[in-house]
């Protein structure tokens, strides 16, 4: 979706940065990232600006002052979530381990997925324009590849395993983000330690303990109804108010 720019931008295609506000607008600041990490989770990074406004309890002009597009706006919303990518795949390459480091990253991204929805957003859904999706999908591509060889070499996945198979585990744990944080997040632990047990070139004969069992049953495989956030309202879509301030429109002639 193409950004959404107001008609007065401080600094065209930028946001205000943090350093440089006062003590009540960084609070505002705050405000509105929180606000716009949910709507975004909720209802995907294209909602409407002013559901993000709304949501943080401030004017739309006030928003696109903060962050004159939408790609600005994402960007600082999603900022510490592509640290935790960064940082985990980095940990990952530097364990001299190599099953031990690919198990870490896993463990961590799934972990990440069922508790922080704005996380499931960027790394499932796809990264805004902003963020230039295609490069670092094609980096992770990259670095993931390199760790699996890696295992490969030392001996430590079995042979028919295929990249493709971290993708499936990763769909697979992100169905659990629905349920509460207190059972999705042992579901997923346990899912990627049964997962991962197959996917070893040499099992352990008696494996270790596995994570304690979530407390679900088959009524778990019915989703939880949307919030009421994920909802846009017949009025809202009709008069486009995700679109920013608009001018005035010119008043009629005398004439006419």
């Amino acid at each position: 979706m193409p950004d959404q720019t107001s008609h007065n931008p401080p600094e065209p295609g930028t946001a205000e940065a943090p350093a440089e506000l006062r003590a009540d607008a960084r609070r505002n600041r705050e405000r509105v990232l929180e606000a716009a990490r949910e709507v975004f989770a909720a209802r995907g990074v294209d909602a409407p600006m002013s559901a993000v406004a709304r949501r943080a309890a401030v004017g739309v002009a006030t928003l696109y002052r903060r962050f004159p597009t939408r790609s600005a706006l994402v960007t600082a919303a999603f900022e510490d979530q592509l640290a935790v990518c960064a940082t985990a795949f980095e940990e990952a390459m530097a364990d001299p381990d190599p099953g031990h480091g690919l198990y870490t990253l896993l463990e961590k991204v799934c972990t990440t997925l069922v508790t922080d929805r704005g996380f499931e957003t960027v790394f499932m859904a796809g990264f805004p324009e902003a963020l230039d999706y295609d490069r670092e999908r094609a980096c992770a591509e990259e670095r993931l590849a390199h760790l699996v060889q890696r295992a490969r070499d030392a001996g430590q996945l079995r042979e028919d395993f295929d990249p493709a198979d971290i993708p499936l585990l990763l769909l697979a744990v992100s169905g659990l983000a629905a349920q509460p944080p207190d059972t999705a997040l042992p579901a997923a632990r346990r899912l990627l330690t049964y997962l991962f047990q197959s996917f070893q070139a040499h099992p352990p004969s008696r494996p270790g303990p596995l994570p304690p069992a979530p407390a679900l049953d088959l009524s778990g495989l019915h989703r939880p109804p949307a919030a009421p956030l994920a909802a846009a309202t017949a009025g809202e879509a009709a008069a486009g108010t995700d679109r920013g301030p608009r001018p005035r429109r010119p008043a009629r002639s005398a004439g006419r």
